[in-house]
């Protein structure tokens, strides 16, 4: 075993900011990490900033009845944003150069223009707001199937493309296979929060919070994929580094 090399001063020195990728990756992991940050603090996001904006009355403490409710709030701009930014990522996201780059091309457009469709097509105004003259009923049937396509293809990546691997199943390491168990929970995990929408819908019940169940679970699965941990560790390091390196605030030698 070689030792762990250090700085001159005796440091260990650092490493790079992400981690390694295999030689088939053909996105990269700071393009996963951004996806996957974005899911995760989304549902966070909206209801901060429409109470930081509210409109229509008073913001309470009680989130809206879903998320894409919140297009007729103050957080409308981070609502469409992310959609958005989803949109240009899983557009650009080109996988693995393998048997499933086909599929990881196919799902990546498809979710692309669901996200799309999401914000163009907004959902149905609650009380107290009110929908914009340009808005016909039949736009609420394609904000719903737009959101339940690209649910199904998060789900998809979690189950079936993420795990995937160029070693056989006997030769994958801990950390892959770690790794697997957090995309398969992701996974199982989407479907029964849609499963949670869906009931809670045929009883007149709010969203919000199976939503938000699968967009953060959505978003550790890609952290997870995009290796955020590596890169968390690769930032503590730095700083800790130069808070170490730090000049001491201390009395200088003549007071």
């Amino acid at each position: 075993m070689n030792p762990t090399k250090t700085s001159g001063d005796g440091k260990q020195p650092d490493g790079p900011f992400f981690a390694p990728q295999p030689a088939d990756d053909l996105s990269s992991h700071l393009l996963r990490q951004a996806l996957g940050y974005l899911g995760f603090f989304l549902p966070l996001l909206v209801y901060v900033v429409a109470r930081w904006r509210p409109v229509g009355g008073g913001p309470g403490w009680a989130p809206l009845d879903s998320i894409s409710e919140y297009y007729y709030s103050g957080a409308v701009a981070v609502l469409t944003g992310t959609l958005w930014a989803m949109a240009a990522f899983l557009f650009t996201y080109r996988g693995f150069d393998n048997p499933s780059r086909r599929w990881d091309l196919i799902i990546g457009k498809v979710a692309s223009i669901a996200a799309l469709s999401i914000s163009l097509f907004p959902t149905t105004a609650l009380d107290p707001f009110v929908a914009p003259l340009w808005w016909r009923g039949w736009m609420e049937s394609v904000h719903l199937a737009s959101a339940a396509l690209l649910f199904s293809c998060f789900v998809v990546y979690s189950l079936f493309l993420f795990p995937k691997s160029s070693r056989p199943m006997q030769k994958r390491d801990s950390q892959k296979r770690t790794r697997n168990a957090v995309y398969y929970f992701c996974g199982v995990g989407i479907v029964l929060a849609l499963l949670w929408v869906v009931i809670a819908r045929l009883m007149s019940g709010h969203i919000f919070f199976p939503e938000s169940l699968a967009l953060m679970l959505f978003g550790i699965s890609w952290l997870t994929k995009g290796r955020a941990l590596w890169t968390l560790r690769q930032l503590a390091h730095r700083l800790a580094r130069r808070k170490d390196d730090a000049p001491s605030l201390g009395p200088s030698p003549g007071a």
